[in-house]
């Protein structure tokens, strides 16, 4: 079992900025405009994975299954929101209520 090291860098302020370097990446490359949004997140997830693994001590495997978790969680509301979304959509269009909902 691991057990996570809140301060690694014995400085509350380095081991803060630390934790957040991961997060102003991405705010950082999507604010910019150069890079794609999941381009930018893609980066970001290997950035909080290098610093866990390297500055937080975490397991690698642990590492990249928890970010494995994250994306599955995270896909399953949006996708589910995705497919509603659709639905609503062919549903509207099938029965003509669409051209109502253009109007208005």
């Amino acid at each position: 079992m691991w057990n996570q090291v809140y301060n690694p860098l014995n400085n509350i302020v380095l081991s803060t900025i630390a934790a957040a370097v991961p997060v102003a990446t991405l705010l950082i490359l999507i604010a910019t405009g150069k890079v794609k949004a999941h381009l930018a997140a893609i980066i970001a997830l290997i950035a909080a994975n290098l610093i866990a693994i390297f500055v937080f001590t975490m397991p690698a495997n642990m590492s990249i299954r928890a970010s494995l978790l994250g994306v599955v969680r995270g896909f399953f509301p949006i996708g589910w929101i995705v497919l509603n979304v659709i639905f609503l959509y062919r549903l509207t269009v099938a029965t003509g209520q669409f051209d109502l909902l253009k109007r208005a």
